[in-house]
């Protein structure tokens, strides 16, 4: 692995406590960049830094992605004990599955609320910093379910297609002033969300993608530095698919 892609870099990871979250933490820890680790369980928060410190220099802060203030305070964490904000990622997220027919509003409201107001807070307080240096890199976390539908997900389909709309728009809006805004859609990933489904319905959906396989949350992570890094200075409101040609 190459080092020190984003040597000296500030970033604050949203979810970051397990996951693909946690992952993306450790791959910036591990190519210099110094990391807060963003999430609402505390407990986890604490256990992910315990890890990660070994990796690089990273600081756990708690907090809700839907509440306005607990994003700004991830983001002057990153301000107050780094100096600046060059990357933030948008991952944080939660599903509540069910049919059409099943499913309760209030778990609509919540998986849009987590993952499309949260990103939109999330790309206003780290864009309000950024725009004012001159750079940075913010990297939302959309889905190919946002592109293909999923079966009871009418609520996490919605809400990963609403992050697209969001990253073009704040891309065009934030250009011009050296903020760059892209997003990542992972098909199926190995996590802890993903191992809670049954094996049968896993199976089938690894048997759909061209690859014959699930991917690891380091492929994702990957792809999230490389959105960091400045081999990614020429992009912005690019969606790049991270899902094993599923979608070819």
């Amino acid at each position: 692995m190459m080092s020190g892609l984003v040597a000296g870099k500030s970033a604050v990871v949203t979810g970051a406590a397990q996951g693909i979250g946690l992952e993306i933490a450790r791959v910036l820890a591990a190519h210099g960049a110094n990391v807060i680790v963003a999430d609402l369980d505390s407990r986890r928060v604490q256990d992910a830094v315990g890890q990660l410190s070994e990796v690089g220099r990273v600081i756990g802060v708690t907090g809700n992605v839907t509440d306005e203030q607990d994003v700004q305070s991830f983001v002057d964490t990153a301000v107050r004990e780094f100096g600046g904000l060059d990357v933030y990622v948008n991952n944080a997220g939660i599903t509540r599955d069910a049919s059409l027919r099943n499913m309760r509003p209030e778990d609509f409201d919540a998986v849009i609320t987590v993952h499309l107001k949260g990103a939109w807070l999330g790309v206003r307080a780290a864009a309000a910093v950024m725009r004012e240096a001159g750079s940075g890199s913010i990297v939302n976390m959309s889905s190919l379910s946002g592109k293909s539908g999923n079966p009871g997900q009418t609520n996490y389909s919605a809400a990963k297609a609403g992050i697209v709309g969001l990253t073009k728009s704040s891309a065009k809006e934030l250009a011009h002033k050296g903020v760059r805004v892209n997003a990542i859609q992972p098909g199926l990933i190995r996590t802890p969300m993903t191992e809670a489904m049954k094996p049968g319905v896993f199976a089938a959906r690894e048997a759909d993608i061209p690859m014959k396989r699930a991917g690891e949350a380091v492929e994702v992570a990957n792809v999230a530095l490389f959105l960091a890094s400045d081999l990614s200075s020429y992009m912005t409101g690019a969606v790049l698919e991270v899902g094993g040609g599923r979608l070819m």
